[in-house]
Parts: C-alpha cells; sequence; structure tokens
C-alpha cells in the first residue's frame, strides 16, 4: 500500500465533559516520531495515546493535539445529600431547644450549607473511552487521507517508469549502429594511415571496443528493477523503504550506463533517466 506522509486530520466529538477536538498533523520523516499536546489534567494518558499512534502508522513526524472545550453554560445536574439535610435539621433543633426560639433555617440557607448539594461529575473512564475513540477516528481520517495522495503519487511513479523504460528501449535499439560506426571509425583511422591491416587482428580490436561499450547488463537491470517496482506496488504493508532502495539501485546503473556512453544520443538518454529518477526519489522521499 502506498500511503504519502503528509496529511492533516481533525476530529471533534461531544462527551459528557465537553467538546473533545483532535488534531493530527503528519510530515515526512524517516522514523515515527510522535509530538503530543495535552491538557494537563490528561497527561496520564500520554502512554495510551502513542500506543494507539503507533498501532496505526509505521512512519511520519506526527504532531497531536487534544483540546477540550467545556460545554455550554448548560446547569449541571444537581441531587439533594438527604443525609446532610437530615442531620443538618436535627442540629438546628437541637440548637433551638437550647437557646430558644429563633428565626429558624431558611431554605437558601440549607442549600449553601456545604455537602448538601452533589454535582453529577462525569465518569472519568467514560472520558477517557471518549477521548481515546476520537483520536482512533481522527486517525482512521489521516491514513484516508495518506492514501489518497499515495494514490496519486503512485500514478506519477507510473509515468516515471513508462518513461524511463522509452529511454532504455532508445538506448539498446542504438547499440547496433553505435557498435556499427566504431568499426568504421576504425577502418577510416586505418586507411588514413595506410598500412595493411590484419583482419583478425581488426576483428580482436572491435570485440574489445565491444565489450567496452556493452550496456545489455545495465539496460537488463534497469528493466528488472523496473519490474520489481511493480511488485511493490502491489504490496500491502508500507514500501517506502523498499522503493527507496530500488530508486539507489537504478541511478547506480543510471551512473553505469552513462560512463560507458559513446555517442551524443546516448548521453542524452541517460541524463533524462537521471532526471526521471532524481523526480521519482524526491517523491519517495514522502511515502510511508
Amino acid at each position: 500500500m502506498l500511503r504519502s506522509m503528509t496529511a492533516f486530520a481533525r476530529q471533534e466529538q461531544l462527551s459528557a465533559c465537553g467538546t473533545i477536538i483532535w488534531e493530527l498533523r503528519s510530515a515526512n520523516h524517516r522514523y515515527l516520531e510522535t509530538t503530543l499536546r495535552l491538557p494537563e489534567a490528561l497527561r496520564d494518558l500520554e502512554t495510551l495515546v502513542r500506543e494507539h499512534i503507533s498501532a496505526a502508522l509505521s512512519r511520519g513526524k506526527i504532531e497531536a493535539a487534544l483540546k477540550l472545550q467545556a460545554a455550554s453554560a448548560a446547569p449541571a445536574a444537581t441531587a439533594l445529600n438527604l443525609p446532610v439535610i437530615e442531620r443538618l435539621l436535627e442540629v438546628a433543633a437541637e440548637l433551638e431547644h437550647m437557646i430558644g426560639p429563633s428565626t429558624g433555617l431558611r431554605l437558601i440557607d440549607v442549600l449553601r450549607w456545604p455537602g448538601v448539594l452533589n454535582e453529577a461529575e462525569p465518569n472519568l473512564d467514560d472520558v477517557r473511552a471518549a477521548i481515546l475513540g476520537g483520536l482512533d477516528t481522527a486517525l482512521a481520517e489521516l491514513i484516508a487521507t495518506r492514501e489518497r495522495e499515495g494514490l496519486r503519487t503512485a500514478e506519477l511513479l507510473q509515468q516515471r517508469c513508462k518513461a524511463i523504460r522509452i529511454q532504455v528501449a532508445r538506448v539498446r535499439a542504438r547499440r547496433p549502429e553505435v557498435l556499427s560506426r566504431w568499426r568504421d571509425r576504425l577502418l577510416s583511422r586505418l586507411a588514413d594511415i595506410s598500412t595493411d591491416s590484419n583482419p583478425d587482428r581488426l576483428e580482436q580490436e572491435l570485440v574489445l571496443i565491444a565489450q567496452r561499450l556493452d550496456v545489455d547488463e545495465e539496460l537488463d537491470r534497469l528493466d528488472t528493477h523496473l519490474d520489481e517496482m511493480q511488485v511493490v506496488f502491489a504490496r500491502l504493508e508500507p514500501i517506502g523503504r523498499r522503493l527507496d532502495f530500488l530508486m539507489q539501485e537504478l541511478n547506480r546503473e543510471a551512473n553505469t550506463l552513462s560512463s560507458k556512453s559513446a555517442d551524443t544520443e546516448t548521453t542524452r538518454a541517460t541524463i533524462e533517466l537521471k532526471v526521471l529518477i532524481e523526480q521519482m526519489r524526491e517523491q519517495i522521499q514522502n511515502i510511508e
């Protein structure tokens, strides 16, 4: 599976404690490097967050930011603490018995007493589960974005693979003409110096020249590497490192081909090869 390492995802989710917002940013990196920005009260979730990210992604520089927006001004659910109220009324009755009748307890005084009203607090386990669930949703969105960009990158790489094959075929087609030109050049030089040439010696020289200019092996290896790229494209796991290795091998063969070039057209073809390989290498640097 070809995935880009550049992507962005944002996920909002309502929970008992308010709105949970995850923002994920991904950039290319040789390994998986994660930077977290969590609210101080949720620092205990850092290990779990890292585990979720590493389970979903294998490469890239990941920035994950969690924001919690408090719920709107709607009143929190409250409940009366009846045991506290009963005890408060008993104490008030005892005081009246001791010091005589008074104005008595007002309702507002009872409600203000500490512990009389219990505000319902969200379950922390539910809040943590909602936060991690939102993270998983954001990661799924990030991966989907990576895959969409990866598909486009794959199309560009396929186009350049075809262009490289065209240049390889171009060099291979010129091989007989190049050798023929060298033979004619050698015969012309021998004619210029007006000496009788030994046919056997001439053939030996031509064989040596042909061996020195032989690029069939390099052309075959270029085709083999391009075939292997098609196999790698079909793999389901991340393939960035495999493609990076194949780019090194393609570049090695292109350099050898350039050093053996014996005519202008072959040189132009090898330069075009190097340009195409470099363009592919730059794009592959951003593949997971």
